[in-house]
């Protein structure tokens, strides 16, 4: 073959590819369009199964990473542990469980008499409470209409919760809604029984002893009732009372605990 049929087979050829070019290119951005879509609809599948993930069977699987319907569960709430706490409120003394006033040779039974509380508290841990109150009492005594007794205190006591307030599940803080408790500590004060040749003076109230429970009515607000022990250690108990006594007073008391 001659360079002439050289030349015409290149220039043929250089035809072809030329002529070819316009369908390679147009095949070529469809690909790429398919082929770029295929790929999203892959990521976001992807991306979807990591967000909401399949519930996975039994109770770990419940636990780690079902989270279908847990926001619309009412029994579910999240709650934060608080670190101090305010209480206030009364009680009524019980006379039966409480040391008669003497009055020379003849005794008297607390009656009508009631409690004032104030206090300040710290929660120290899920199990332990540690708090500062003020307690005022007035006694009155049966057979005794003219005559009264009154005592302030200043007390520090140290709580003992028998269940845990917060309770983990999960990731969720659950709150228990009635926890008891007990408590012990000690008080000082003054305490006056009015009139001629009362037993006034000094006091100290070592031990004093709780034993009730608490039931919360919000998140923050609850009640606490308690009955309260203390063995007062003054200067007699009543009128013409021997000195240095030791007497015990037992009272109930209610109290708001508001927590913050």
């Amino acid at each position: 073959m001659g360079v002439k049929g050289m030349k015409k087979i290149s220039w043929f050829c250089l035809g072809l590819a030329i002529a070819g070019t316009p369908a390679f290119a147009e095949y070529s951005d469809k690909m790429f369009v398919r082929e770029v879509s295929r790929g999203l609809d892959i990521v976001g599948a992807e991306l979807n199964a990591y967000v909401v993930p399949d519930a996975a069977p039994g109770e770990l699987g419940r636990d780690v990473y079902q989270s279908v319907g847990v926001a619309d569960s009412s029994d579910i709430r999240m709650f934060i542990p608080t670190s101090m706490y305010m209480r206030a409120g009364a009680g009524l003394n019980l006379g039966f469980a409480t040391d008669k006033a003497s009055v020379a040779d003849e005794k008297y039974e607390a009656q009508d008499s009631y409690t004032i509380q104030i206090g300040l508290g710290w929660n120290l841990s899920s199990y332990v409470r540690a708090e500062i109150d003020t307690q005022t009492t007035t006694l009155k005594f049966a057979d005794l209409k003219d005559r009264a007794a009154n005592y302030k205190t200043v007390g520090a006591m140290l709580y003992f919760d028998f269940a845990r307030r917060y309770v983990m599940d999960g990731d969720i803080t659950r709150m228990r809604h009635f926890v008891p408790f007990m408590g012990l500590g000690a008080a000082l004060g003054h305490y006056e029984f009015e009139g001629a040749n009362g037993a006034n003076g000094f006091v100290v109230a070592a031990p004093r002893a709780t034993l009730g429970f608490n039931v919360m009515l919000t998140d923050l607000i609850g009640i606490d009732v308690a009955y309260q022990y203390q063995m007062m250690i003054g200067d007699g108990f009543g009128w013409n009372a021997k000195k240095n006594g030791v007497d015990n007073i037992s009272n109930v008391i209610a109290s708001f605990r508001v927590n913050f």
